[in-house]
């Protein structure tokens, strides 16, 4: 059979500068370099860089998909939205574990089936689940579970070991995390059976009158800064503001009002 290795990486935060793609142009003259990308498959020869250094130096997320049945998806995030201790509670083996890197979090989810005899391809796949990446900013802990149940599908999780939260919306799977599934090979009969205990997803969505309250009682400073943080910074900064204001509302009426639920602040700034 012939080898085939797809290696796509995606800066989404910020764009990669003029020295930054010099220095990736050195490790391959063949690859799709762009400020937001850096795209080769290989038929032969192998990848020359060390993915897990470039993830903490220029990358935001990252795909790699071999023909033997490899699949790996590492997704970085500002420790401000996802802190450490609450990514460990789910992702907690060797197919799905999470690291603390230069003030950063990566996720890294790892998928393998040698027996699927399938051709692998690459193309595509990371922008279909790059949605998944602003789901778990947001507070929503549903990517993480699937990270869970893939290190329970390996045996990897001790029939004795504590379930994590078990988060709701589980029956009600994005497209985009319903593609991380199916890339992480997750058998449909074990997401089945979590999804029928998971609560459902409110389409109510946070009670204005305590939004309006919550940001009463935001610094005159923060009023000001927060916008534009907002427009400069992009998503983290609303998802730092949606964890505080989760904080401040009851277990319950989270669930009720389809305010994600993770109540531990992050220790990081």
């Amino acid at each position: 059979m012939s080898e085939y290795q797809y290696y796509e990486f995606q800066a989404i935060d910020r764009p990669l500068t003029g020295k930054d793609m010099a220095e990736l142009r050195s490790f391959s003259s063949r690859a799709r370099i762009t400020p937001a990308s850096f795209v080769n498959e290989y038929s032969w020869g192998s990848f020359k860089g060390d993915e897990d250094a470039w993830m903490d130096e220029y990358f935001d997320a990252f795909l790699y998909v071999a023909n033997w049945g490899t699949r790996v998806l590492k997704l970085r995030f500002p420790a401000r939205v996802l802190d450490l201790e609450t990514a460990e509670r789910y992702c907690v083996g060797e197919r799905a574990w999470a690291r603390l890197a230069h003030g950063k979090i990566v996720l890294s989810f790892v998928s393998e089936d040698e027996e699927s005899g399938e051709w692998e391809e690459g193309e595509g796949r990371l922008s279909s689940m790059i949605p998944v990446r602003a789901e778990i900013a947001r507070g929503d802990l549903r990517a993480l579970y699937v990270g869970w149940l893939l290190c329970v599908q390996a045996g990897e999780i001790d029939d004795d070991e504590e379930e994590p939260q078990l988060p709701p919306g589980l029956r009600e799977l994005s497209g985009s995390l319903q593609q991380l599934a199916d890339s992480l090979r997750i058998d449909g009969d074990l997401l089945h059976v979590a999804a029928e205990a998971s609560p459902a997803l409110s389409v109510a969505g946070p009670d204005p009158a305590s939004v309006r309250a919550f940001v009463g009682r935001l610094s005159a400073a923060e009023k000001e800064e927060l916008p534009a943080r907002a427009i400069l910074e992009g998503d983290g900064v609303m998802a730092a503001l949606l964890r505080r204001f989760a904080q401040g509302v009851p277990h319950d009426l989270r669930l009720r009002q389809g305010i994600p639920v993770n109540p531990r602040p992050s220790p990081y700034p």
